[in-house]
């Protein structure tokens, strides 16, 4: 049962109802049993359960919690403790989107069963999560009650669930969010969207902190985690923190692969096996600016606006099968990129200049990670980012990745780095909540990669 539903429910967005507790039933996703007698929201064969519509009114503070529920995790052990790795429990919370607009979003917080023991309280990281997709059924907190999500229209893999487990079992809580519009019903995820992720993690951080029952203190350290989307949106909320919540105190942020400027990024994942990113980004920055939507209406083509809408149903898995090294320039009117479209557009250029990330000192040290052969989130524009970081006196290790060249365009020269690098990201990110500092290598970064 729901708890704390203090606001009433938004009218529901109806996409299909067919079929679809029988699909449910044979996938595991939740909502397949007891669901609502009212029409649901159904993508790509997955009912998203009731808790996800937000309700018609939301609460005028950021950060404050309008429900809650228990959250079955998918791996749990017991011992005499309690429940292995953790307590789960799902939410939803009130933010703000990059025009100024609340809205609310839904997550999970994780109260672990081992012992913190460093210093000070209980710690708590905000976990961003890496490029999940744009349908409502890719949502994190659903990715933690069913990791691996498959119903033949759909495929989805929790694959930041191993990160998550890695850091409760040193005693941290974990707080995850979906992001602005991925699980929630009522509009489009907004993918990589400078300001509605930054928004959306920090509110996270206040959600947590609101949470009753918890181990969390006053005094608890914070620190956040992210790879790929997951580092654009925690390098974007370490800059903003300071003017977005001031009261919270960041002890350090790990930002791996940082798509922080969009630009070069559009370019990196035009043909590759992951070309659906730069639909899911079209459909988010659109949404966003609308002076940047009359220009790419402008010039997409039916076949162009067929595939955005068909994306931004679609997890990873079904956007590989479906788009991999596919090319933008099949959805134009002209047969140009909408890289090219958008670098002679002064409006699209304006948009994006916007969006880039390195403009604002960040808030606490910071640990920049990037593969050198990243050919995808393009390893040049995340070094940048440190190196713009530097500029401005910030507290920066900057960590370059070294490994052969593993295939151009195939995804694994974006994925090894979050693999290979994950046991020392979570080291150097737990020593910062343990209250060590950091030395930085803002000295030696001339000489690296």
């Amino acid at each position: 049962m729901v708890r704390e539903t203090v606001w009433s429910r938004r009218g529901l967005r109806v996409l299909s109802v067919t079929g679809a507790a029988a699909v449910l039933a044979a996938s595991g996703v939740p909502g397949a049993a007891g669901a609502s007698a009212s029409p649901r929201e159904v993508s790509r064969g997955v009912t998203i359960p009731p808790f996800y519509d937000p309700p018609k009114h939301l609460p005028k503070q950021n950060g404050a919690l309008i429900r809650t529920e228990p959250l079955p995790l998918a791996i749990t052990l017991s011992d005499t403790k309690g429940p292995l790795p953790g307590r789960a429990t799902r939410l939803m919370y009130k933010s703000t989107d990059a025009n100024g607009g609340p809205v609310a979003v839904t997550g999970a917080y994780i109260e672990p069963t081992a012992a913190w023991k460093g210093r000070g309280p209980r710690p708590l990281v905000a976990l961003a999560a890496g490029t999940q997709g744009q349908g409502d059924q890719c949502a994190p907190s659903l990715a933690l009650q069913n990791p691996i999500a498959f119903n033949g229209q759909t495929i989805s893999v929790g694959y930041e669930d191993i990160g998550i487990y890695r850091l409760l079992s040193e005693g941290v809580a974990v707080v995850v969010t979906d992001y602005i519009g991925l699980g929630t019903t009522d509009r489009v995820h907004t993918y990589v969207e400078r300001f509605d992720q930054a928004h959306a993690v920090l509110d996270a951080v206040r959600a947590a902190f609101r949470l009753r029952g918890t181990s969390l203190r006053a005094g608890s350290r914070v620190g956040l985690y992210g790879y790929s989307q997951g580092g654009g949106a925690t390098a974007s909320a370490v800059e903003l923190q300071p003017r977005y919540a001031p009261e919270l105190h960041l002890s350090g942020t790990y930002a791996g692969a940082p798509p922080a400027d969009l630009t070069v990024v559009l370019k990196g994942t035009e043909g590759s096996a992951l070309a659906a990113a730069a639909g899911w980004s079209i459909n988010a920055l659109t949404r966003t600016y609308p002076a940047l939507k009359r220009v790419v209406d402008a010039h997409i083509a039916a076949k162009g606006r067929a595939a955005l809408k068909d994306l931004s149903t679609m997890c990873v898995g079904d956007a590989i099968f479906g788009y991999a090294f596919a090319t933008s320039k099949q959805w134009t009117t002209d047969g140009r990129s909408i890289s090219e479209v958008i670098a002679t557009s002064p409006v699209a250029r304006k948009v994006l200049a916007r969006e880039r990330l390195g403009s604002l000192r960040p808030a606490g040290p910071v640990r920049v990670t990037t593969g050198v052969q990243d050919d995808l989130v393009v390893h040049a524009q995340s070094r940048r980012l440190a190196v713009d970081w530097c500029a401005k006196g910030a507290n920066v290790t900057y960590v370059p990745v070294k490994l052969p060249n593993l295939g151009n365009k195939i995804l694994t020269n974006h994925l090894a780095p979050l693999l290979t690098d994950q046991t020392d990201a979570i080291a150097w990110l737990t020593d910062r909540l343990n209250g060590k500092p950091a030395a930085g290598t803002c000295a030696s970064l001339p000489r690296q990669p």
